[in-house]
């Protein structure tokens, strides 16, 4: 079990619904797949309400989907967001839902400068690889995309996927790709930084992995309090649901077991390290979906 030390990052899912069709997907994302619903700016508010109410310490707000852009009241959930104080992060595909909303972006920028953060999905450096996982053209959009972010001057990061690494390249390797990528496209971020530049492991639900214990602290040389369910939760509506609900982690979007509650207090409760992506990802893979 892990506990929540304390809220650092609140997750906010806009649902489900993607641009894309993704081959390995963790949260199923597509054009039709709407089985969490868009949520409201009423709703995120009701939880940043909460958070100011009860004092709790969260320093940042992270959007993820499906792809967030998708939902047209992201931009006013990013305003009350920054507002409040706290930093925001989106993870997107940085194709053409995005650029819809150049313009409200701009502004967050204008207004907030630093604070929002966007972090474009770039699984490889290459582009015959990358599109083998998304789809044809879908490279080349994104880069164009990270450009436009990155001239515009938004914080941007980059996540790509550490599981290509075993296609004849090391971690290492695969940020040497990454430097000779954003060089050569004139963008600003150093693939040498992890957080910059994030490889996350690859999740497989139906793979064999190894149990859990409280052996593995010592083991791993690890703390309880570096998983992500340690400050972290994430807000999602279910298709048909009449409220939010909140949940262990961003990577476990649909499994009854890790639904904590309607509210953040409700939610305070301990993490049971029973799913095969706590192994993968989290413990052995060393990941985090935030900074």
């Amino acid at each position: 079990m892990v506990a929540l030390a304390a809220l650092r990052t609140l997750w906010i899912n806009t649902g489900t619904l993607c641009n894309i069709t993704c081959r390995n997907c963790y949260i199923e994302s597509s054009p039709k797949n709407d089985a969490l619903a868009y949520l409201g700016a009423a709703e995120v508010a009701d939880y940043l309400d909460e958070i100011a109410r009860e004092g709790l310490p969260v320093e940042e707000v992270g959007f993820t989907g499906g792809e967030p852009f998708l939902n047209r009241a992201l931009p006013a959930m990013l305003r009350d967001v920054l507002g409040r104080g706290h930093r925001a992060l989106v993870l997107t595909n940085a194709m053409k839902p995005m650029r819809n909303h150049a313009g409200a972006l701009l502004a967050l920028r204008r207004d907030f400068g630093d604070r929002l953060t966007l972090r474009v999905s770039l699984d490889h450096h290459r582009a015959e690889v990358h599109d083998l996982e998304r789809q044809e053209g879908s490279f080349e959009q994104a880069l164009e995309g990270l450009a436009w972010l990155a001239g515009a001057g938004f914080r941007v990061h980059v996540a790509g996927r550490a599981g290509f690494a075993g296609r004849g390249e090391d971690a290492a390797a695969m940020r040497a790709g990454f430097a000779r990528l954003f060089a050569a496209r004139g963008i600003p971020i150093d693939a040498g930084d992890p957080v910059a530049l994030m490889l996350f492991p690859e999740m497989d639900a139906a793979a064999d992995v190894p149990e859990i214990t409280t052996a593995c602290w010592g083991i791993l040389k690890k703390s309880p309090e570096s998983l992500m369910c340690a400050s972290a939760r994430m807000v999602v509506k279910r298709r048909g649901a009449a409220r939010p609900t909140v949940l262990a982690c961003t990577l476990l979007p649909y499994d009854p077991q890790f639904e904590l509650g309607a509210t953040l207090a409700e939610a305070a409760r301990p993490v049971a390290l029973n799913h095969p992506h706590c192994a993968t990802f989290c413990v052995l893979g060393g990941a985090a979906c935030s900074r």
